[in-house]
C-alpha cells in the first residue's frame, strides 16, 4: 500500500507540471495584461491623457516583468514556487499570492467538505431507500429529486435564491459570512448561527448536485447487486432483509461511489465557486473572476494549480479507499 501511494504521488508531479503550463498559457492567451487595467484606471479615475496613462502602464509592465516573454514569466513563477514556496505577488490585491490563497482557500475547502459529507450521507441513504422500494411512490419522488439536481444549473438555483432572499424576504447581507455585529466578534453560538444563516444557500446548492449523483449511482448499482447470486444465497440462509442489504449488498454497491470520490471534491469545489460568485462571498470563486478580469495572472494561475492538485489528491484518496474496502484491489485484482 505504501509503495502504491509513493508511485501515485510521483506520477502526479509531471501531471501538475503539464497542467501548470497549460493553465498559464490559456490565462495569457487573451490580449492584454494588468498594465491595461492600470491604464484604464488612470484615464477613467485619474483624468490622465491616453499618452500619459500609456507611458505609466508601459513603465509598470517593465517594472513587474510583464513585458517579458510568456515562457520567461512561467519559468520565473515556477522557480519561485519550487525553490522558495513563492507563488508571486498579486498586482491587484498588492500582496503575496500565498496570502490571497491562504485567506480564501480554507473557506472554500471547508464549505466544499461540508457539502461533500452531506451529499454523500444523504445521497447514499436516499439511493438505498429508493432501491429497496423500487417503483414505489418514494422511489419516484426521490428519482425526481435526483433528476432535478443533475439537470438544473447551479448558478440558476443561486440566482433564484438571491432573488427570493432580496425581494421577498428583504435580506440585505448576502455577500459576507457574518452580519455586521458579528464581524469582529469572538466565536460564540450566536456567531455560528449567524454564519449558518449566511452560507446555507451555498451549502444547499452545492450539496444538491452531489446528492443527486450519489443517489442515482447508489440506486442503480444496488439494484444490480440485490439480484446477484451471493445475495440470494444470503437470503436462503435465513438472514433478514436488512442484514442482506446492509451487510452484503451495500458494501459491494459502494465501489462506483468510492471511485467517484476522485472527482467529487473538485465537483464540490466548482459548485461552491459557482454559487459563491453569485452571492459574492469572499472565497475562491470571486477571487478567480476578479483576477481574470484585471489580468492578475499569478493569482488565477495559482488557484488553478491548487484546484488541479485537489483533483489529483482526490483520485489518490479514492484509490486508497477502494483498496481498503476491496481486498481484491490490494492483491492486484480488479473489483467485480
Amino acid at each position: 500500500m505504501f509503495r502504491f501511494l509513493l508511485v501515485r504521488i510521483a506520477s502526479a508531479i509531471p501531471v501538475l507540471l503539464v497542467l501548470s503550463v497549460a493553465t498559464f498559457a490559456i490565462i495569457q492567451a487573451p490580449p492584454g495584461d494588468y498594465s491595461d487595467y492600470i491604464r484604464s484606471q488612470l484615464i477613467n479615475q485619474g483624468g490622465a491623457s491616453y499618452e500619459e496613462a500609456e507611458a505609466q502602464a508601459q513603465a509598470y509592465r517593465k517594472e513587474h516583468g510583464l513585458d517579458r516573454p510568456m515562457a520567461v514569466q512561467y519559468v520565473n513563477w515556477m522557480t519561485g514556487i519550487l525553490t522558495r514556496g513563492d507563488f508571486g505577488h498579486s498586482l491587484y490585491y498588492n500582496k503575496p499570492v500565498a496570502d490571497v490563497v491562504g485567506e480564501r482557500l480554507p473557506r472554500t475547502l471547508v464549505l466544499a467538505l461540508v457539502c461533500h459529507i452531506l451529499a454523500s450521507v444523504i445521497g447514499i441513504s436516499f439511493g438505498i431507500i429508493a432501491a429497496t422500494r423500487q417503483y414505489s411512490w418514494i422511489d419516484s419522488l426521490l428519482s425526481t429529486v435526483a433528476f432535478l439536481g443533475m439537470t438544473v444549473p447551479r448558478f440558476l438555483m443561486a440566482l433564484i435564491i438571491v432573488y427570493m432572499l432580496v425581494f421577498h424576504f428583504n435580506v440585505s447581507e448576502i455577500n459576507s459570512f457574518h452580519s455586521a455585529r458579528y464581524g469582529g466578534a469572538p466565536w460564540s453560538w450566536g456567531k455560528f448561527v449567524d454564519l449558518v444563516k449566511h452560507v446555507w444557500p451555498v451549502v444547499a446548492i452545492a450539496t444538491f448536485g452531489g446528492l443527486a449523483y450519489n443517489m442515482r449511482v447508489m440506486r442503480g448499482n444496488l439494484l444490480d447487486t440485490l439480484n446477484a447470486q451471493y445475495v440470494e444465497t444470503a437470503r436462503a440462509k435465513g438472514l433478514s432483509e436488512g442484514a442482506v442489504v446492509m451487510r452484503h449488498a451495500v458494501p459491494n454497491a459502494l465501489h462506483p461511489l468510492i471511485m467517484y470520490q476522485g472527482v467529487v471534491l473538485p465537483y464540490m469545489l466548482t459548485g461552491e465557486i459557482e454559487t459563491a460568485i453569485i452571492f459574492a462571498l469572499p472565497t475562491v470563486g470571486p477571487a478567480i473572476v476578479g483576477s481574470m478580469w484585471v489580468g492578475d495572472v499569478y493569482v488565477t494561475a495559482t488557484f488553478m494549480l491548487v484546484l488541479s492538485a485537489t483533483l489529483i489528491l482526490g483520485n489518490i484518496i479514492a484509490d486508497l479507499l477502494l483498496a481498503a474496502l476491496d481486498p481484491r484491489v490490494r492483491l492486484g485484482g480488479a473489483p467485480a
